[in-house]
């Protein structure tokens, strides 16, 4: 059994727990969170150990592996200090607020050979999948564009109180925490841009952050990027995040529920034959042992736990990807500055 430790027992942290709760091959061996009425609470009905502080929690636990689900602003100082002390690391998206940060834990993780991962849970989905997979296939033909959106309401109105990710130096706002998952995906599908050619990032609501990010990206083939995203869109009931690509032989528009492929005339591959095919998730999705909120979930941490299992630090959202994610989100910030 891998003992895991949980650093941050909040939304995300509750959910890990769960689902690696479940895993066959793991032993929940710890918890640590500053809020004292959870891991009390996890203490009477779990009996799991529960901590203050990770520092001693990994001193003294025996651990193998910890989650780190804590405010985007401690990632850097928790999972150096676990990386240090020989533990696999997973750690919630977005790796870090500095990119410079984030290069520098993707390079102690390999020096180490330590399992290291971070939650963006979209490069698990099935339909994400098969649209990197068909893209990759030449499917497309020659990619000349990819455009990728997410919107939902987590700001929709003026608020007095102020959480961690509504702070600058702690969560870092939309393009942090919302836009990094489709920066992300669309590092996954057609790799990071060469260049960002402009960006605008729009507070709405929020005093302290962004509420909507747009920009244009221009990659190294001569392919263009568009991004855009919004967390005060009261007409999406949730995150709704949709990658489309377009390419000389068709185009791809995928999201959480189906992939749609367009193909011209002679350019069918495989089962894909010109014209509209639709493909939806329950085709598309691998089973998974433990269900929590979307397969996406469970299946990241199988994957995380199966490097540990198996020695590697291999892993397809490694801190090196997320690392680049966030190298990319430093350029928006930095187009956005330079536009304002």
């Amino acid at each position: 059994m891998i003992r895991v430790g949980l650093i941050g027992v909040g939304k995300m942290g509750i959910s890990h727990y769960s689902i690696l709760g479940a895993h066959p091959a793991v032993q929940v061996a710890a918890v640590c969170d500053s809020m004292t009425y959870v891991t009390s609470a996890l203490r009477k009905h779990t009996g799991v150990e529960t901590f203050k502080d990770y520092r001693e929690m990994i001193q003294s636990a025996g651990l193998q592996a910890v989650i780190v689900a804590t405010p985007t602003a401690t990632h850097f100082e928790a999972a150096t200090h676990a990386l240090e002390r020989g533990l696999h690391v997973f750690v919630e998206k977005p790796l870090c607020l500095d990119a410079a940060q984030s290069a520098r834990l993707a390079e102690l993780a390999k020096a180490r050979g330590l399992a290291n991962q971070v939650g963006y849970h979209n490069r698990f989905i099935g339909t994400f999948q098969e649209t990197r997979r068909l893209v990759r296939a030449g499917a497309l033909g020659d990619v000349y564009h990819v455009s990728g959106s997410a919107f939902g309401q987590v700001v929709i109105r003026p608020k007095t109180g102020m959480t961690w990710r509504s702070k600058k130096s702690e969560g870092g706002g939309c393009l942090h925490d919302y836009a990094s998952h489709v920066v992300d995906l669309m590092n996954f599908v057609k790799g990071a841009p060469a260049s960002i050619a402009s960006a605008t990032l729009r507070s709405i609501y929020s005093r302290d952050v962004e509420d909507a990010v747009y920009a244009s990206f221009r990659y190294a083939d001569g392919a263009s990027g568009q991004l855009e995203t919004n967390w005060s869109d009261a007409a999406h009931r949730k995150m709704s995040t949709t990658i489309s690509v377009f390419g000389t032989k068709g185009k791809i528009v995928a999201d959480r529920q189906e992939c749609r492929v367009f193909l011209r005339e002679g350019a069918g591959i495989e089962t894909y034959a010109p014209g509209w095919t639709i493909r939806y998730i329950t085709d598309l999705q691998a089973p998974v042992g433990f269900y929590l909120r979307g397969e996406e979930y469970s299946a990241q941490l199988d994957a995380f736990v199966d490097a540990i299992t198996r020695g590697t630090a291999a892993l397809e959202n490694s801190f090196a990807s997320a690392a680049e994610t966030d190298e990319v989100i430093g350029r928006i910030q930095k187009a956005a500055q330079e536009r304002a």
